[in-house]
């Protein structure tokens, strides 16, 4: 939906072990991943001897990729046979200021020892910090992207280190925040999770071959079999003999970002041991208990609130109907112009099902509000197709502070809960009540992770400590003159 908070990316690895089309495998992945981002996306094939094909867009997954493109991924001038080694992939969104072609990913460097091509999910805290440092030595970077800054920390550690699992140990004791990356080197594939598990990454295996995504969705759509989350601070190694781990920054709890379990992933998704369709149940069910409703009929926002609205209604015993029809079919670009009309298209995107809510009090289930303007849209719209009541509910707290860690809530100037009560909240958007899940709720709903969260985003308490207030560019900041 247009006024959510979005999660910056999603990348997925393969290591070939039977000969397959790794370009095609990687397309269908993506397509599996492409709630993680919309903006852009990219593919990556390591064929050896120093041949990496890469091929990046912005748009969604179809638009980017054709045959004729995958195709050429798959092979090389002098081996059209060759089907690669290896190959990562990404799926990307940003903030609009963000959104320069150079950024998209995977990025393809080339130094000393070969070539490493790197794909990245998060955000680094220190980012700035580091690359002023590297700049005023005389670093040159091309893009904004925290990949960049990382594929150069560790093309550099390499140079010093006997392997390239030990140059990536090496760089993760001075970068900090939120990173789950793949990256490509010579005859490897190498999957590295941050020592905090901010964003998920997981292992899987296809014909034999290990395969790495951020989800285990990804895994499963293309036929292969999970076999297990890669731990926080894990690096995972992988060749042509298996692959392996280096866990030399492991044992911390884990603070995996809990939004992943209201809204970023997909529901058939399970994220360190805790399926997400079950997360959103309990929190439908947790958030009929804290704030009841009197109605006739419980329906969710398609598509992260059904769930949630489907344990409202278990819980609440009022029942669950269809109450929207969303149009799948509207590509970026419809959204993409101005503020009139990304909110005209909230009335493309969704449509109401007049015959379930004509004439009835109506629970509206959704995960979060964060400027409020497609909330009062999606109310205003039940109310034209003939509903009495609108009592809206959302399976999350509301959204107090910036996230540091990849998810693009920026500033609280964006935030509506910043600046309006809940009273206030309901009266802007039209609704006849409004109820939002408590904290102690939120860490009600995944009892089954095997890692803790992180709820900065609602209880402004970080895993990790935080200087000043996130900049709004933070890919912008220019050095002083020296």
């Amino acid at each position: 939906m247009l006024d959510k908070p979005h999660d910056e990316c999603g990348v997925f690895g393969i290591f070939n072990q039977n000969d397959d089309d790794l370009a095609h495998e990687i397309y269908l992945a993506l397509y599996a991943l492409q709630h993680r981002g919309q903006l852009s996306c990219g593919i990556a094939v390591n064929h050896g001897k120093g041949v990496v094909n890469v091929f990046r867009g912005e748009g969604l997954v179809p638009e980017v990729f054709n045959d004729a493109c995958l195709a050429k991924l798959s092979s090389t001038e002098n081996d059209n046979s060759s089907k690669g080694i290896a190959g990562i992939g990404h799926v990307r969104y940003s903030p609009k200021e963000f959104s320069e072609q150079a950024n998209t990913q995977p990025l393809v460097m080339r130094y000393a020892r070969g070539i490493i091509a790197i794909a990245n999910n998060g955000c680094l805290i220190n980012s700035t910090e580091l690359r002023r440092d590297l700049e005023i030595q005389g670093a040159i970077f091309q893009t904004g992207s925290d990949a960049e800054l990382i594929g150069y920390l560790i093309a550099r550690q390499r140079l010093k280190t006997d392997c390239i699992e030990d140059a990536i140990a090496n760089v993760m004791n001075d970068i900090i925040g939120a990173y789950s990356f793949v990256l490509l080197s010579p005859k490897k594939l190498v999957a590295v999770r941050d020592p905090h598990g901010f964003r998920p990454l997981c292992i899987g295996k296809i014909n034999g071959s290990y395969i790495v995504a951020s989800e285990s969705c990804a895994i499963q759509s293309i036929g292969g079999d999970f076999i297990r989350d890669v731990e926080p601070g894990e690096i995972i190694v992988i060749s042509k003999d298996g692959f392996h781990s280096l866990r030399n920054h492991c044992g911390n709890q884990g603070s995996l970002c809990i939004f992943e379990h209201v809204y970023f992933a997909r529901p058939d998704s399970v994220i360190d041991g805790a399926g997400v369709h079950k997360s959103r149940l309990c929190a439908g069910a947790q958030l009929a208990f804290e704030c009841p409703a009197e109605a006739d009929v419980v329906v969710g926002v398609p598509d992260s609130g059904l769930d949630a609205a489907i344990g409202f209604s278990e819980y609440s015993g009022i029942p669950y109907e269809i109450g929207f029809i969303k149009n799948r079919y509207i590509g970026r670009t419809l959204i993409q112009n101005s503020q009139l009309q990304r909110e005209k298209s909230v009335y493309i995107k969704l449509n109401p099902v007049i015959s379930t809510v004509k004439g009835k009090r109506v629970v509206l289930v959704d995960d979060s509000i964060v400027r409020g303007t497609t909330s009062a849209h999606i109310v205003d719209l039940l109310r034209k197709a003939g509903a009495t009541e609108v009592h809206m509910r959302i399976s999350s707290p509301p959204f107090l502070n910036p996230c540091y860690f990849g998810t693009d809530i920026s500033s609280r100037d964006y935030l509506i809960a910043c600046n309006m009560s809940t009273n206030e909240i309901c009266e802007q958007i039209g609704a006849d009540s409004l109820g939002y899940l408590s904290i102690d709720g939120l860490c009600k709903i995944a009892k089954e992770s095997k890692v803790g969260f992180c709820d900065g985003c609602f209880t402004g308490e970080y895993p990790l400590p935080i200087v000043g207030e996130k900049q709004a560019d933070k890919f912008t900041v220019k050095l002083n003159k020296i």
